[in-house]
C-alpha cells in the first residue's frame, strides 16, 4: 500500500472512473448495525443484477465492523456511512466513518487464523482488486473495490 497525493493509502489503484451509485445509507455505530449493513450491500447488489456478492459482503462486512470498533463511530450517537458503486466491471464499497487519533489502518502482514479478531484488513488486502483509505475533515473512508465476474 503507497500514499497518494491526497494523502490517501492505496493498494492497487482505483479501476472505477465511470460509476453510477447504487445506494448509500448511514447506520448506527452499533455491532448491531454491521448486520444491516451486510443485508443493505447484499441487496443492493443483487438489485443491480450482481449475482456474486459474497466476497463483497464479507469485505463491506469487515470495513463496517472495524469503523464500529475502531474509530469514533463506535462512541454513542456515532455513524457509519456505507456507499455502493458499480461500473459493469468492478464494484466499489465505501465505508465512512468519524475518524480516530489512531491514524490511517493498515492491514496485518500475518494473521492468526484461530483469532476472532483481526482480520478484516488482512482480508479485504487478500480479496479486494484494490483498496485504499481517504481522510478527510471530520474521519476518513475506507473502500475496496472487487472485480465482477463476466
Amino acid at each position: 500500500m503507497n500514499m497518494g497525493e491526497s494523502g490517501a493509502s492505496v493498494r492497487g489503484g482505483s479501476r472505477i472512473t465511470t460509476a453510477r451509485p447504487l445506494g448509500t445509507v448511514r447506520l448506527a455505530g452499533t455491532p448491531e448495525s454491521v448486520t444491516h449493513g451486510r443485508s443493505y450491500v447484499r441487496t443492493v447488489l443483487v438489485a443491480a443484477g450482481i449475482s456474486e456478492v459474497d466476497d463483497t459482503v464479507l469485505l463491506a462486512g469487515e470495513l463496517m465492523g472495524n469503523a464500529v470498533r475502531h474509530s469514533d463511530s463506535g462512541r454513542p450517537g456515532g455513524t457509519v456511512e456505507v456507499r455502493v458503486f458499480a461500473d459493469g466491471t468492478r464494484v466499489r464499497v465505501e465505508v465512512g466513518d468519524e475518524g480516530s487519533p489512531a491514524g490511517i489502518p493498515a492491514a496485518a502482514a500475518e494473521v492468526d487464523p484461530f483469532s476472532e479478531s483481526g482480520r478484516g484488513l488482512w482480508l479485504v488486502d487478500r480479496l479486494a482488486a484494490a483498496w485504499g483509505v481517504l481522510e478527510r475533515p471530520g474521519g476518513r473512508t475506507v473502500w475496496f473495490e472487487c472485480a465482477v465476474p463476466a
